[in-house]
This record gives C-alpha cells, sequence and structure tokens, in this order.
C-alpha cells in the first residue's frame, strides 16, 4: 500500500439540521422538510434532499418554498439539539484520531497521515470508517473527501451528496483541480474571484500564469495561501487549538424597517446581556465595544468604551442607549449589533479605587447560575418578557468548548 505524505480528511453532514429532524421525526423521512428560526421563521435555513429536488434552498422565503412543493414541511430550528448531536459525533471522531479540527458544527478535518501505519488501511477504507463512525455516533449519513490538503479534502467532499466518498489521490490533485473555477475553492469569495479573473484567473490552473507575489501583495499570507491551495498545495494543517477570541460579538436581524426607539432599545438590551452572559462565561471582560445598526441607509456605528473593563450586561446596555441618543436619527433599521472590541481575561486586581466587587457581579452570578441550571433566559430583565419570540441560533463559529460554545438566543 502507498503511503501519503499527508492524508486529509474532510467530514461532511449532509444537510446536518434537516436530516436530525427526520431522524427524530419518522414520519417526515423521505419528505421535503425545511428548518427555520423557529415557528414564525419566514426564511429556509437549510433543506433536505428531498426539498431540494423541488428547488427549495437556504435563503428562500418559506411561502416561496410552500407553492413549489405543496407538502413542503417547516421544521422550527432546535439549536440545543444539533449541537448535542454534533458534539457527539466530534468525539467519536477522537476515536480514529486526535487530529481533528472541528471547523463547523456539521464538518470537521482529520489528518490521517499518522494513522495509516496503525490501521494499515487505504483512503477508502479510512473514508468509510469515517462514515460508519459517524452513523454509529448519530444515525446519520454524510459525505467524506480525503486528499493531501485541506482545500482539496473539502472540495472532493462537495462532489458526491448525499452519502458520498470521494479519493483525490495527491499526485493527482492539481490536475482534478485544473478546470474547477477557483471560487468553488472554500476561502476565495466572489470579491477574490473577481480580483484574480482581472488578471486571467478564472480556474484553478491558470492560477500558476501569475506570480504568487501578485496575490500576495494584495492579501498578503493568505493570499500566498490562495495561490498554494489552486495547485492542490495548500500548507495549512489541521488545527486543534482554537485562537483566542479577538472579538465577541452577538447580532440579531430585526424586522425590515425598524423605527421604534422602544424596540430597538428592546434588541440592544438583549444584545448587551448576551454579550456580557458569554464573556462572564468565558472568564472574560472588555472595556472596548463596537455598537452598531443596519440601515436601509447604510451601516450606522461606533467605539466606545467604559470607565473600567466589564462583563456586565447593562453596562454594555447603557454604551447602545448612549448611541441611540446620539448617534441614531431614526433611519429604519433591520439589524442591530454589539461587540466586545478587546476580551482579555478578567483582571486579578482592581484598579486602586475600585473595590473588588460590585453589587451587579453578585446579581450576575446568580442570574448565570440559575439560567445554568434551567435554561438560557429562565431569569432576565423585565424589558426582555418579548424575547420569547426571539428564535435562538447557532453561532457560525460554533465550537463544542471554549468561546466559541455559543447558541444565540
Amino acid at each position: 500500500m502507498t503511503r501519503w505524505p499527508r492524508m486529509i480528511a474532510l467530514a461532511d453532514l449532509n444537510s446536518f439540521f434537516a436530516s436530525i429532524e427526520q431522524l427524530d421525526h419518522p414520519e417526515w423521512r423521505g419528505r421535503p422538510i425545511g428548518v427555520t428560526n423557529g415557528d414564525r421563521g419566514t426564511c429556509i435555513i437549510t433543506s433536505s434532499y428531498e426539498a431540494r429536488a423541488y428547488g427549495i434552498k437556504t435563503g428562500m422565503r418559506v411561502k416561496e418554498a410552500s407553492a413549489l412543493c405543496p407538502g413542503f414541511i417547516q421544521a422550527p430550528s432546535r439549536p440545543g439539539r444539533y449541537t448535542q448531536v454534533s458534539s457527539a459525533i466530534m468525539t467519536s471522531l477522537e476515536d480514529i484520531t486526535p487530529d481533528i479540527e472541528i471547523f463547523s458544527v456539521d464538518e470537521a478535518f482529520l489528518d490521517l497521515t499518522h494513522c495509516q501505519s496503525y490501521y494499515d488501511s487505504t483512503a477508502h477504507e479510512m473514508g468509510r470508517l469515517i462514515k460508519q463512525t459517524i452513523f454509529r455516533a448519530s444515525g446519520l449519513l454524510c459525505s467524506v473527501g480525503i486528499s493531501g490538503d485541506k482545500t482539496t479534502a473539502k472540495y472532493a467532499a462537495k462532489q458526491h451528496k448525499p452519502d458520498g466518498l470521494t479519493i483525490i489521490d495527491p499526485w493527482e490533485a492539481e490536475a482534478r483541480l485544473a478546470d474547477v473555477p477557483v471560487t468553488d475553492l472554500c476561502g476565495i469569495s466572489d470579491g477574490i474571484g473577481a480580483f484574480l479573473k482581472a488578471r486571467g484567473v478564472a480556474t484553478c490552473g491558470q492560477m500558476k500564469g501569475i506570480p504568487i507575489s501578485a496575490v500576495a501583495q494584495r492579501f498578503g499570507n493568505p493570499g500566498r495561501r490562495l495561490w498554494l491551495m489552486a495547485q492542490a498545495r495548500d500548507p495549512a494543517a489541521v488545527k486543534q487549538d482554537t485562537a483566542p477570541a479577538k472579538t465577541l460579538g452577538h447580532g440579531k436581524v430585526i424586522p425590515p424597517d425598524t423605527r421604534s426607539r422602544e424596540l430597538l432599545s428592546m434588541y440592544f438590551l438583549h444584545m448587551a446581556e448576551k454579550v456580557g452572559r458569554r464573556l462572564r462565561k468565558n472568564g472574560l471582560e472588555a472595556q472596548t465595544f463596537g455598537i452598531g445598526l443596519k440601515t436601509q441607509l447604510g451601516g450606522l456605528g461606533t467605539k466606545c468604551r467604559t470607565v473600567q473593563a466589564t462583563n456586565d450586561g447593562y453596562t454594555i446596555y447603557r454604551l447602545a442607549e448612549d448611541f441611540l441618543d446620539n448617534r441614531w436619527a431614526g433611519e429604519g433599521c433591520f439589524q442591530v449589533q454589539i461587540n466586545a472590541l478587546d476580551p482579555r481575561p478578567v483582571a486579578q486586581q482592581s484598579d486602586l479605587f475600585e473595590s473588588d466587587n460590585t453589587p451587579a457581579d453578585g446579581v450576575n452570578s446568580v442570574i448565570d447560575a440559575i439560567n445554568e441550571k434551567y435554561g438560557a433566559f429562565s431569569v432576565h430583565r423585565a424589558k426582555l418578557i418579548g424575547r420569547s419570540e426571539m428564535p435562538d441560533v447557532i453561532s457560525p463559529g460554533w465550537r463544542p468548548s471554549g468561546h466559541r460554545e455559543s447558541i444565540d438566543y
């Protein structure tokens, strides 16, 4: 058996949220369903393959989906359940290799390089082992791509869905990618694609036609990686550690053209309490915060600082109130956002004239303990009573531990 210099796999759960709903609701198996944010969700997060056969896709309105498919079933999302299944899957993969990078709630890279001798298995056998392991842990099918680098493995996993297994041998990878549009590779957005197209690069095989310095000059070190990715030479390693938080925030898409000061204030309080709770959960605090709105006329935002570093939601909320009073002129809004821009570990020693604890510290500790036991926002400020209508969603950067272990309530 030929040993590969590197063997990287990407496991991609097929239509993950919808598949879990069909697993838990046997009567929905084989039927077209779409997952939405709560019972009142109007936009489809993901859909089953049966629904996709009707042209139903992510981002489509439920009304349009129902028109395309009279038997369409709307399934309210259950992020807690999805993260539970994801965590079980990621844990099970550790039985194959400890070298795992959780890429998202439904994707994971596995570095199998050192497993080749241990298992004495081919890439196809390793792929089947990954699929069997995931099925035993969750009852779900997945697609697996295996190649000699991360980018090519991810591309391979997309080729045969659902329940696919695609192997691209490292010595064949560059030729396999040659005619593939560069924008089909993970990390190359339409904006980067336009930059490359202006320089004669539309497919991966054309990347060699420009010097690596041309991409590096525009995009820095990530540009050098992009140049190598297109030639199936992605140097990126499978990373196990989650980098420390550079920023930490929460945002909420709200009804279009919202102009109610009271409603905006309530949404900002909700986001501020979420940011504060997440900072406290991870032993962090911050002093600089970004407060923002997205309006029909563009983004509106500001950076502001508290007197002392804080992780108290109400203190953060007062910054948002000041923002509304002084920066917002009544424009219609469709999103609110609060970011902690300089999160760092809670200081062990307070400033000279500051007491070690404030009343808020004790209150927050009690509320956090209650919410940890009975569910987030079981106890909250009266102004947030209406938040029950705000469905919870999984953070795009979710991980099963650390500061990214976040479901947005």
